[in-house]
């Protein structure tokens, strides 16, 4: 598949595209370190399935531009995700999926207008409030150290060194087993270069500096804590090397509208939507076309 491009939000954005330009939009948010190539199982489900399924490249992942702004905070991301549901002629029947960042993104889309979706799926990253203060536990930090290693300049100097085998270690850690080549190379692309990095490691760094946030997208970046008042599918690999299953310490279910699920997928970590292509798949088509 070769991209395609639309402005989105003051974004040019790079996406692939597949199934009928007149079915209901299926809008698929990557995470980090990941691009849109890894939506490439999934595309095909959605457009068998009628719908018109679009994968785009992030805010300052190549192909898509760097924001002028600078901005990476999850209230602008929100608002791309918003953007490009009208740039693709998205109704109120449009659904959302989105993984690691991309999971973050639809909490805050769905809670700030759910009006534009019909249902979503996550995967690999829970609503905030289900993890809790699990995120500070001792396990849970040693797969955390790399969010607040991101906070500190040494990261622009760690992580190009040996053509950023930085992003190889981190699919071999979260998913363990899952021979990655093909991916990393992708991504590689994506955010190999100091540009490309420094907008990727920006996602982190707006989380924890408030500074950094546009006071015009505070209702977005306060959705990004709301309940998700649509049907959502949450999916988590049981064998995540990120995330573990273990530091969920609420139900998912608890922060999601009637009519939520939550499955958890074998043999598969944090990237199991490329691991487990044919199970994840199902279960995502299942629940969208319910």
């Amino acid at each position: 598949m070769e991209p395609r491009v639309v402005t989105a939000n003051g974004v040019e954005f790079a996406y692939f595209e597949m199934g009928p330009a007149d079915g209901p939009l299926a809008l698929c948010l990557h995470g980090f370190p990941d691009s849109a190539h890894t939506w490439r199982f999934l595309l095909p489900e959605l457009a068998a399935a009628g719908f018109h399924a679009v994968a785009p490249f992030l805010r300052g992942y190549a192909p898509t531009a760097i924001p002028a702004d600078g901005n990476y905070q999850i209230g602008a991301l929100a608002r791309d995700a918003h953007a490009l549901h009208d740039a693709l002629g998205g109704g109120d029947d449009a659904v959302i999926v989105g993984h690691d960042w991309g999971a973050l993104t639809t909490y805050a889309a769905v809670a700030h207008q759910p009006d534009r979706w019909r249902r979503a799926v996550t995967a690999a990253v829970p609503p905030t409030a289900a993890i809790g203060m699990s995120l500070f536990s001792y396990a849970q930090l040693q797969r955390s150290w790399y969010m607040f290693f991101f906070l500190s300049p040494m990261a622009e100097i760690a992580l190009p060194l040996d053509d950023y085998a930085f992003i190889d270690s981190l699919w071999a850690d979260w998913s363990p087993g899952y021979t990655a080549s093909v991916d990393v190379a992708r991504v590689k692309e994506s955010i190999g270069d100091p540009e490309h990095i420094a907008a990727a490691i920006g996602y982190y760094r707006a989380v924890y500096d408030p500074a950094l946030w546009d006071p015009a997208l505070a209702d977005e970046q306060n959705a990004s804590l709301a309940p998700t008042p649509k049907p959502t599918l949450y999916l988590h690999g049981r064998n995540d090397g990120c995330m573990l299953l273990s530091s969920i310490s609420s139900s998912p279910l608890d922060f999601m509208a009637e009519g939520s699920k939550m499955v958890v997928i074998e043999d598969a970590g944090h990237f199991l939507h490329v691991e487990q292509p044919d199970v994840v798949n199902r279960h995502i088509v299942e629940f969208l076309t319910s």
